[in-house]
């Protein structure tokens, strides 16, 4: 990204981006520290604009855009997107503008009615994370009968990688959003009974390729606590963390709940540390009503966790045979004479 070849209004759109980014506490990549993992559903994300301004029957989303999505994205190391359409132009561009650092993964459109020529994708840093190789879709088994039974409008997606020592799975999911919010409930109780039940006990399973299970993506819940759809989503023993309850993930004439980011408390090798939303509603593209500004960047705000991948204390404990999982667990080695 060189930002001396940008015009005034995508520089001026960045710095105010740049500060909602730090009043979200999105904290810095830390070689062999910390990992961080987004979520980030962007409208309909097919082609864009070559240029830096609109131009008649182009689509809206442009280079100032993509300057936006870009910016929020390199701050992270791997990011889940939904909605990328099967024009992957917008994509590829997006990776070419972040790097040769980076890398994609995305699955084939989805057809019929219900999948709106949709993919699901991936992209990372490569310098702090790597491909485990698991990769696949999640489809339904037969009925005990034999008989085929209703799939996923959009089949769920799941990936592998590794960040230091630490494999990790991120299953990202963009359910249907039906005519009425009572058409999501079945897929999403779906998914979260076949994840509960067939991917958690394998991520259980010692050096097993689903450990470290990350669900997250667009889920389409209008709200959080007692709504029949969170409900749903947590039915089976998944958790979002208490800084992501509640934040609202897209805007509108209400706050909506959309996106989520959970897993099954306790499962997890990784400590997590914090997470958080970036905001961008009104820091970029500030000549324009929000629902205008939606359809160049989008209409979801990125959610963000970050994870301690450094386990040089914990190694350290078992080393001298202390118990890692007290608090500070060196503190009890004494100084040495003198000291």
């Amino acid at each position: 990204m060189k930002y001396s070849e940008y015009p005034q209004p995508a520089v001026e759109d960045i710095a105010r981006l740049r500060r909602r980014v730090k009043a979200s506490g999105l904290p810095q990549k830390v070689t062999d520290q910390n990992l961080l993992i987004g979520t980030w559903n962007l409208r309909a994300f097919g082609s864009i604009n070559p240029a830096w301004d609109d131009k008649p029957g182009a689509p809206k989303r442009n280079l100032r855009a993509l300057a936006t999505i870009a910016e929020v994205i390199s701050r992270l190391d791997v990011i889940s997107i939904q909605e990328v359409k099967s024009d992957t132009s917008g994509v590829r561009l997006l990776q070419e503008w972040l790097g040769s650092d980076w890398g994609l993964i995305m699955t084939d459109i989805t057809a019929g009615e219900g999948g709106n020529e949709e993919r699901l994708a991936f992209l990372y840093d490569r310098r702090r994370v790597q491909p485990s190789g698991l990769a696949g879709e999640i489809v339904h088994p037969p009925s005990p009968e034999g008989n085929p039974v209703t799939q996923f409008a959009r089949s769920p997606y799941i990936a592998g990688f590794q960040a230091g020592s630490d494999h990790f799975s991120l299953l990202t999911a963009h359910i249907k959003y039906g005519n009425i919010p009572a058409d999501r409930i079945e897929e999403i109780r779906n998914l979260a009974a076949y994840v509960s039940k067939e991917l958690r006990q394998r991520a259980q399973l010692i050096k097993n390729e689903e450990a470290n299970l990350i669900i997250l993506g667009d889920f389409n819940i209008d709200e959080r606590g007692n709504n029949p759809l969170f409900q749903a989503f947590v039915s089976g023993g998944l958790q979002v963390p208490e800084p992501l309850l509640n934040v609202p993930s897209a805007f509108g004439t209400h706050p909506k709940f959309y996106d989520q980011i959970a897993w099954f408390m306790g499962d997890l090798k990784m400590g997590f540390k914090t997470a958080g939303v970036v905001n961008f509603a009104g820091a970029v593209y500030p000549e324009l009503t929000l629902r205008q500004m939606s359809y160049r960047i989008s209409d979801h705000l990125p959610l963000w966790v970050e994870f301690n991948i450094n386990h040089s204390e914990e190694q350290m404990a078992v080393t001298l045979g202390l118990d890692p999982a007290t608090p500070d667990p060196l503190s009890t080695v004494p100084d040495a004479p003198g000291g």
